[in-house]
């Protein structure tokens, strides 16, 4: 009887056991939004310095002053390093933020780190509570306008949305000021809470500029929550769980939902991007400061590191969080794991 040798190494039980390599279309949905997330960011970066570059007027002019003699002018040009080639000029920009120097602002004489760090803590307070209002409010309202679908329910709900839309944010922040804050006295005009409050004490004080927000997202978020559950309700498998005699309940929750609300996420990443940098207007009518109005300010004064650095923030943050709504959603989707 011949005996066949095995060769070393792991047993089958052992190699069974190991989980299963993951999905090819998972990794490839992944990796994507990585990939074009940093491609983005080196074009993000050249477009931010250069732009910011072309900009007509002379720092060391601006710094001095207009009486300043033009030699004054020059040597202070030459320790800024504004005098040496354009090029130069963006690799050294560049060594400095891998190296995470932000530079020191030229009109606030403080670092750029400190400044965007405190003003993106408070962009990210505020997007958070526009965030936790509208998100729910939204995705109950275009589930339940899909449910009523053609009803008074439906055109009610999406109607209202689409209406409240159109209205600018300082304009619904005006209406929000006269009546809840000057009329009702329910809430400060301000958006900026005394130093050492609590988080609830915050949380009161950021309702107001947080109103506006959550009017004008909340009909585009409503619209889309509900052609995701027209869509799943209409689909096979909807059908296939109601023809199991699956309680209503049951096939909303469990095989409608999951797919319906896959739209919404994906575009969620996009609108936080905006609520973080895109608030001029509502931070600074309510006196309150996010990102969006340093980068104004910073605008004002031609202030260039600090403008530079604060673009760029902005953009880096959109970017960030659209690629993690999109890697959610490639999660959430069950078509990516199939290999």
């Amino acid at each position: 009887m011949t005996t066949v040798a095995v060769p070393p190494g792991r047993s089958d039980v052992a190699r069974l056991a190991d989980p299963p390599p993951p999905p090819r279309r998972l990794v490839r949905r992944l990796l994507r939004p990585v990939v074009l997330l940093l491609v983005n960011l080196v074009l993000l970066s050249a477009l931010v310095f250069f732009g910011a570059e072309v900009l007509p007027g002379n720092i060391g002019r601006l710094l001095l002053g207009r009486t300043a003699d033009q030699q004054s002018v020059d040597v202070l040009n030459r320790e800024l390093g504004a005098d040496r080639p354009l090029v130069e000029r963006y690799l050294s920009f560049m060594g400095d933020l891998l190296q995470g120097d932000l530079g020191t602002s030229l009109a606030l004489r403080q670092p750029n780190s400190e400044l965007l760090g405190a003003a993106l803590l408070n962009s990210l307070k505020l997007a958070a509570l526009a965030f936790a209002i509208v998100v729910p409010l939204a995705l109950v309202g275009g589930v339940v306008a899909a449910l009523r679908r053609d009803t008074w329910v439906d055109r009610t709900i999406i109607g209202v949305g689409v209406a409240l839309t159109v209205l600018p944010e300082f304009v619904t922040g005006l209406i929000a000021i006269l009546v809840l804050s000057l009329g009702l006295k329910l809430f400060p005009v301000t958006a900026t809470p005394p130093p050492g409050s609590g988080a609830l004490t915050q949380i009161y004080y950021l309702v107001m500029p947080a109103i506006p927000l959550v009017v004008v997202l909340f009909g585009y978020l409503a619209k889309l929550a509900r052609a995701g559950t027209v869509t799943a309700l209409d689909s096979d498998y909807h059908r296939t769980a109601v023809l199991k005699g699956l309680p209503g309940r049951v096939v909303v929750s469990r095989h409608v939902l999951r797919n319906a609300l896959l739209p919404t996420i994906s575009v969620l990443g996009t609108q936080a991007g905006y609520l973080i940098g895109g608030l001029v207007v509502v931070e600074i009518l309510f006196n309150y400061r996010g990102v969006g109005s340093l980068i104004f300010t910073a605008a004002q004064a031609k202030d260039i590191p600090l403008l530079e650095v604060g673009v760029l923030t902005v953009g880096v943050a959109y970017m960030l969080l659209t690629a993690l709504s999109d890697v959610v959603a490639g999660l959430l989707d069950p078509r990516v794991r199939v290999r």
